[in-house]
């Protein structure tokens, strides 16, 4: 073509010449431009580089048709922020303090004067056991801690505190320990003695020898100079100036502006159910109790069936539950069945450990509600005269004054009785109650109680109580307890169970004999059966024309 363009002569055959090889050009860029483009991804971030060969297209140039294209496989290409994971760590383990030490781990005024006397601990420094427990080990002793809590009750008498729960492998600890107590606002922490070793448990019950793990309340008193102040986490040691290894995010769930609390709210110690599929009777005792005034239930989770999880994560996302996971401390097992059969077999450690998220519970959300009653999924407080616990209470109140100089009550409990399913098999199905609905379906009980004070549940008032067992406070602030006893007249315990516990066996046979008809439940028929199908619909257990 240059031979071409020189033949020309004078500026016009120069001009063409110009023209075509313009055009060439334009072409050849055309034809190039599918292979030399660089790709854009529009509106869209760019992607991290360790994500590209997983959720990208490979580059090929000979890529066949998208509609050809193999599909990638459906993984999940999220990525979580640092702030992210704190986020999702702290809310699986409640008592780590992670963000105030991630605010804090860089800050070299968070210490002493000198270094090495009482550390700021580091989270990676923390020792750990069983995920949710947190150790101290001195002199030969273990402390496994799960709590901390600020507790500024009025009717304390020891003024502000923070409680710590725990359980520890001596029945009378003589070890002094200290608290190294953290403070937003101060640098060093403030380091005081632990008042006392508060038993949650009682000598007489089992167990009560060294070496088996005791379930322990320790108080860490504020010193008047911080007393208007909320430690953000705490440390137990041994020494003032020991290098700690745990550190407890202080639960402080006070609002920050004076509010009216809810009246009840519904604790369930560690459910332990894996290969029990008790999902559909857990959506009726769900619904039972919210009918009858619970604001919210926090279940506490060891081992459960699958549905049984499809369940608590459908009243979690409606807000109605709390759920928090929960271990056995030190070296009991925490495989799943093979804890099932250590808990069934080794019922006193399983009633000790109980205790703590009973207590838990109690710490968590003491300012948040007036009332806490400790429920099992196969239980109900049930109002005879009342339409739910509100109406209960204000009838029962006036009535439950204590005598001059008496100490106030503190909590209200009910008798049990028994509704056992050997009594229904005898009879037919209920009709006009839908035959999946258990409390409903079963309405022949026990003649009898079972004793005074045996197996009772009660209702617990939060401003007093100290330390709780599942039946009765065992300690309570101000003095000492007062549980009064609801008349079986205006209200009971429904026991919804197979047959009669273990501790029963000699006396069941009594109490199995004339069996009565019962159809107290009944007065909730309706609205229990319809959001109990409502909800079990919406979870798909039901056909969806049912």
């Amino acid at each position: 073509m240059r031979g071409w363009c020189a033949a020309g002569a004078g500026g016009r055959w120069r001009a063409r010449c110009a023209a075509v090889l313009l055009a060439w050009c334009a072409l050849a860029a055309f034809m190039l431009a599918p292979r030399l483009q660089t790709p854009t991804t529009g509106s869209r971030p760019a992607r991290p580089a360790r994500l590209l060969l997983q959720s990208e297209p490979a580059a090929s140039t000979s890529a066949p048709p998208s509609s050809l294209a193999p599909a990638l496989p459906a993984t999940d290409t999220r990525v979580l922020t640092e702030e992210e994971l704190r986020a999702d760590a702290e809310r699986r383990l409640p008592s780590l303090p992670l963000s105030y030490w991630h605010k804090h781990k860089d800050d070299k005024n968070k210490f002493y004067k000198k270094k090495d006397c009482a550390p700021f601990p580091s989270i990676y420094d923390i020792e750990f056991h069983n995920t949710y427990w947190q150790t101290l080990r001195a002199k030969g002793e273990v402390f496994h801690l799960y709590g901390a809590y600020m507790d500024a009750r009025n009717a304390s008498r020891i003024g502000p505190a923070v409680r710590v729960l725990a359980v520890h492998d001596r029945i009378k600890p003589t070890l002094a320990t200290h608290c190294q107590l953290w403070f937003e606002e101060r640098e060093a922490p403030v380091v005081v003695r632990n008042l006392e070793y508060k038993y949650v448990w009682n000598s007489k019950w089992g167990n009560y020898r060294d070496g088996v793990l005791q379930p322990y309340l320790m108080a860490c008193v504020l010193p008047a100079d911080v007393r208007h102040l909320v430690p953000a986490s705490v440390s137990l040691v041994a020494n003032p100036c020991d290098r700690a290894t745990n550190n407890l995010r202080v639960h402080n769930d006070r609002p920050p502006t004076p509010a009216e609390r809810k009246d009840f709210a519904v604790c369930v110690k560690g459910l332990d159910f894996l290969h029990e599929d008790l999902s559909v009777r857990l959506v009726e005792w769900i619904e039972m109790v919210r009918l009858l005034g619970a604001h919210k239930i926090f279940f506490y989770e060891l081992q459960v069936h699958p549905n049984i999880t499809k369940v608590l994560d459908y009243y979690q996302d409606l807000g109605v539950v709390e759920v928090t996971p929960i271990t056995l401390p030190g070296g009991q097992p925490n495989l799943p069945g093979l804890q099932h059969m250590y808990l069934k077999k080794k019922t006193t450690h399983k009633r000790q450990m109980e205790l703590i998220p009973y207590n838990d519970c109690l710490y968590r959300h003491m300012y948040q509600y007036r009332w806490l009653a400790l429920l099992d999924i196969d239980e109900v407080i049930v109002p005879l005269e009342d339409g739910d616990w509100g109406a209960l209470m204000r009838r029962i109140l006036p009535l439950s004054t204590p005598a001059s100089g008496k100490p106030p009550r503190t909590s209200y409990h009910a008798s049990n009785l028994y509704f056992l399913d050997s009594l229904q098999h005898e009879h037919a199905w209920e009709e006009g109650v839908p035959r999946y609905l258990h409390m409903l379906q079963h309405v022949y009980r026990t003649r009898n109680f079972t004793k005074p004070g045996q197996y009772v549940k009660a209702f617990h008032e939060t401003d007093r109580v100290l330390a709780l067992h599942n039946h009765f406070p065992l300690a309570c602030l101000g003095g000492a307890c007062s549980s009064y006893a609801l008349e079986t007249r205006h209200a009971r315990l429904q026991h919804y169970r197979a047959d009669c516990v273990t501790a029963l066996s000699k006396t069941c046979a009594d109490l199995r004999a004339q069996p009565v008809r019962d159809t107290a439940l009944w007065r909730w028929r309706e609205p229990l059966a319809a959001s109990a199908t409502a909800a079990l619909s919406a979870l798909g257990f039901l056909p969806p024309n049912r």
